[in-house]
């Protein structure tokens, strides 16, 4: 970890002290960090603008401007405190109250801004003007500060009747379904685009490609800003671009227009990938928190696969490929209209936003604000926080790095079925565009079955994690990776032995091999997921966007060689290289199951609160006192967690 990152954890810790005990329970971040030599917390302190107090003032820190600097930092730190200590006495009246009345004070500063006045305490104070003195303090910041009004405040979104929580799932999915199929369904469309334009087969395929490479720039765009504005404003604003853009492709005039306006057209699809999934998290608590992001995960991969045989039958009609682009348009601008009339803010932060202006409306009191408020954007922490993390982390972190090769591979792959199933139905079955397309539906059926092992298998999750203080271990997410893993690399082999002779097997046998490809697709993404947000907790958003960046990129390049490959080595042999290379991939998630714990043990990034855990019970079964000479208990380490 660099300074950004103690810098961080120590706002986590100074505002939520008992919700931080959960991901770092005996400090074991700041024990490394003191174990620095002194050089090193030297060099440390002086980048870090919290620690200003506690050295030494320079000659400029003599001057009379810096005094209420000094005041205004000392009262800060007076109030953070009593704040601090008045939640975690009020959280001891529900188990869950501190997570509903945490205003995610420091959630942000992880990953997007600064508190505004934390970060002027560094500058120097202007005068009043006009001789006018200082005037005299207000009282207590914190008693302006607006709050959720306990655990059950209507105001929250997990709180809101399930009905209205439905609706507005519904439309969130709906939303993250135009976006996705908006990728594939100009695949359908290529060669009319060739023709249109006079360009080769692989500019053509450059228009599906550069749509996905937006999906690996946009996160780093729309997830800061759904933290600093909520989802609502982002969701807006992505699907109406998303819309314009794509009639930019239908009514261009040139092939470079279309490609950049389908560059373009994902970046600001990609919101939703990034977005929807947060908000869900707003509305759904941790026991149908898993659900609610599965039924996500379900429209996200079905979309790519929906769209083709659509596009397909759009293409051959009279409309042409443009009426690809304009039904895409169509259900981006339905998708706009929805999420403008129907859906409100759902992230907490600004719902106290919200809150806190009514009540100054109705008060005539101006200091009355939410803690969000406080924030504004630093760009260096933004670069810091959203670019440099998820780099160090990709490469610094064995889990994450082997894990993101894993889940591009598979990403790279659903792309290229775009290619391969048009070389197999289209090329070797003589299928059109549209009923090739229905093949796909193959995968789809798989992707379902998937789900519904989900579904089943998540009451038992709930109940390990209960038995456990639900603190969660990561490797209980693998085993079903696993199974999924076998089964995708038995649908390649399925996939090409079964469709490079169109003449001699019916077409029902590879379009059966898409149950195995679908329900592989579907749980090993699913699962590896939640294992790398389970590993990563705070850190979790940095490991994401990493994996999101590299697997997009697999995304778009995967298509661009699918042709080469099937028509040089031919469908079967094509099939078994990527089946080979599935296949020996397979082991990973083993491994991580066998070995998982002892190398998050060394993570830097990966807080671990199982193993410390797992240790305090070890400590416990041999009688080793704490560090206060108390021996923990049960009934003690179950308050904790």
């Amino acid at each position: 970890m660099n300074e950004a990152d103690v810098d961080m954890l120590r706002d986590e810790r100074d505002a939520s002290p008992r919700r931080f005990t959960n991901w770092d329970p005996h400090d074991s971040f700041f024990q490394r960090y003191h174990r620095l030599s002194p050089e090193e917390k030297d060099k440390l302190h002086r980048s870090m603008p919290g620690d200003d107090n506690d050295r030494p003032p320079s000659s400029s820190a003599a001057s009379s401007s810096s005094a209420p600097s000094v005041r205004l930092e000392a009262i800060r730190t007076a109030n953070m405190s009593r704040t601090a200590t008045n939640r975690i006495n009020h959280q001891e009246s529900h188990p869950h109250a501190l997570d509903r009345i945490e205003t995610h004070r420091t959630q942000h500063s992880g990953t997007v801004g600064a508190i505004k006045s934390r970060k002027s305490s560094q500058k120097e104070i202007p005068a009043m003007g006009a001789g006018k003195p200082y005037p005299p303090m207000l009282p207590e910041m914190e008693e302006y500060v607006v709050e959720f009004d306990g655990f059950d405040d209507p105001r929250h979104a997990q709180n809101w009747p399930l009905r209205k929580k439905l609706l507005i799932g519904v439309i969130l999915a709906y939303d993250a379904l135009a976006a996705t199929m908006g990728s594939s369904i100009f695949s359908s469309g290529i060669s009319g685009v060739v023709k249109t334009f006079h360009v080769g087969e692989e500019v053509g395929t450059l228009g599906t490609s550069l749509f996905v490479l937006g999906y690996a720039f946009g996160p780093i765009m729309w997830a800061p800003m759904s933290e600093l504005y909520g989802r609502r404003l982002p969701l807006v604003i992505a699907a109406f671009g998303f819309s314009v853009f794509a009639i930019g492709v239908a009514v261009a005039k040139d092939v470079q227009t279309v490609m950049i306006c389908r560059f373009f057209d994902g970046l600001f699809g990609s919101c939703p990938l990034a977005v929807v999934a947060a908000a869900f998290a707003d509305m759904f608590n941790n026991k149908t928190r898993g659900l609610a992001v599965a039924v996500f995960s379900a429209t996200v991969f079905m979309g790519p696969l929906l769209a083709p045989f659509i596009g397909g039958f759009i293409t051959i009609s009279y409309l042409g490929w443009r009426w690809t682009e304009y039904i895409s348009a169509i259900m981006g601008f339905s998708a706009f209209a929805l999420i403008t009339i129907f859906l409100p803010e759902t992230y907490p932060p600004i719902i106290l936003v919200n809150k806190a202006q009514d009540l100054r409306r109705a008060t005539k009191n101006w200091g009355i604000h939410a803690k969000q408020e406080e924030i504004e954007v630093d760009f260096k922490e933004l670069i810091t926080k959203n670019v440099s993390r998820p780099m160090r982390i990709l490469f610094q972190e064995p889990i994450v790095l082997l894990i993101t090769l894993y889940m591009s591979f598979i990403y790279g792959l659903l792309y290229l079925f775009l290619t391969a199933y048009a070389l197999v139905f289209q090329g070797q079955y003589g299928f059109n565009e549209g009923v090739g397309g229905l093949c796909y539906f193959g995968m789809v059926a798989g992707e379902i079955i998937a789900f519904i092992v989900v579904v089943i298998m998540n009451p038992s999750y709930a109940r390990k994690l209960e038995a456990n203080n639900n603190i969660p271990v990561p490797e209980w997410r693998l085993p079903i990776s696993i199974v999924g893993g076998v089964l995708f690399a038995g649908g390649l082999f399925w996939f090409g032995w079964t469709g490079f002779e169109g003449d001699k097997i019916p077409w029902i046998v590879p379009t059966l091999s898409g149950l195995f490809t679908g329900f592989g697709i579907f749980t090993i993404f699913l699962s590896l997921l939640n294992y790398i947000v389970d590993a990563y907790l705070m850190f979790a958003a940095s490991a994401l966007a990493a994996n999101t960046f590299l697997r997009s990129g697999f995304g778009a390049v995967f298509p661009l060689f699918a042709t080469y490959m099937f028509d040089g080595m031919g469908i079967q042999w094509a099939a078994t290289l990527l089946g080979c290379v599935a296949l020996a991939l397979v082991p990973l998630p083993i491994v991580f199951l066998l070995y998982g714990k002892k190398i998050r043990a060394k993570s830097h990034f990966a807080p671990a609160p199982d193993l410390q855990q797992d240790k305090r019970r070890d400590e416990e079964a041999r009688g080793v006192p704490d560090s206060d000479g108390s021996v923990p208990s049960e009934e003690a380490e179950k308050k904790d967690a």
